[in-house]
């Protein structure tokens, strides 16, 4: 469990800074930037799968056909999330992405409860109904529905109950999800060349090295996410996640300038409030487990 948590604070950490990366690329549509992301993130992991002597492993993987369903199913939930999550940050929504982030560790705990049969407690529970409410009230404040904000939390919060699901090593797993949407992205690639639109290959030497370090950037946080999932319970990922969408918030509105009403901080309060709220009740219950 701690070591999972320590994965899984490293994570959202990282996550949480993803957008200063981004931003480097405003000029490069979303879409051509999932490509590559996809491309440099499969060579970066095939590199360190091959280091780690784990193609043995791969082909088991290749073998079953359970997992290569439940990977193919994984692979698209998080090059969807990558999509949207791009296009919002370069698009001016760094607020949103990270409202959805804010939204997912509710998911999780649904997803939780449905698909896993995990039971929160009652401080656990109470956690949940102040980030409900929290959440509640920067929505009706956003002014709009926030499909940008639901679609990442409904991807990543799928994404992250079939990594519950699939009992595969970190490396090998990432690097099979990389492979299932690598051939759309070479497909991509090629639609590209042929209309004349690339745009990346035609950045400054020094921004397209940038660029092919998404492969690392990309695989890294996923990396510390898998061995979190393994080590903790879905609903408690869920909500050690608010560390990545309060760096987003803070980013966007000391560094991106967003507009961020009084309502929205106040919102913000709740939710960290939540957060010590399901922490407490989470170590009660663990050491009420231990001593009995």
């Amino acid at each position: 469990m701690n070591n999972g948590l320590v994965n899984a604070i490293i994570a959202y950490i990282m996550w949480g800074v993803l957008p200063l990366y981004w931003k480097l690329f405003d000029d490069v549509p979303a879409g051509e930037i999932l490509s590559h992301r996809v491309v440099w993130s499969f060579v970066f992991m095939g590199i360190l799968v091959a280091v780690q002597r784990r193609w043995g492993d791969m082909k088991r993987v290749a073998a079953s056909r359970s997992l290569i369903l439940s990977l193919t199913a994984s692979g698209l939930l998080i090059a969807l999330n990558w999509l949207i999550f791009i296009w919002a940050v370069n698009n001016g929504h760094v607020v949103e992405t990270s409202l959805g982030y804010y939204l997912n560790p509710l998911l999780n705990v649904l997803l939780a409860v449905v698909f896993l049969r995990e039971k929160p407690n009652r401080g656990q529970w109470l956690a949940i109904a102040i980030a409900g409410a929290a959440v509640l009230v920067i929505a009706i404040d956003y002014g709009r529905f926030p499909w940008v904000a639901l679609s990442l939390a409904v991807s990543f919060g799928l994404y992250g109950l079939a990594k519950k699901k699939i009992a595969q090593d970190a490396s090998v797993g990432l690097l099979s999800e990389t492979a299932v949407v690598l051939p759309i992205a070479l497909g991509y690639w090629i639609y590209l060349a042929a209309a004349g639109k690339t745009t990346a290959w035609t950045l400054p030497a020094p921004m397209f090295i940038e660029l092919l370090l998404s492969g690392v950037v990309t695989a890294l946080p996923l990396l510390f996410f898998a061995r979190a999932a393994a080590r903790m319970t879905l609903s408690t990922l869920g909500f050690v996640q608010y560390i990545g969408p309060t760096i987003m918030l803070l980013l966007s509105i000391f560094v991106f300038k967003e507009s961020v009403s009084p309502v929205l901080l106040i919102g913000f309060a709740l939710i960290w409030t939540a957060l010590v709220v399901y922490t407490t009740a989470s170590i009660r219950s663990a050491k009420l487990a231990r001593a009995s």
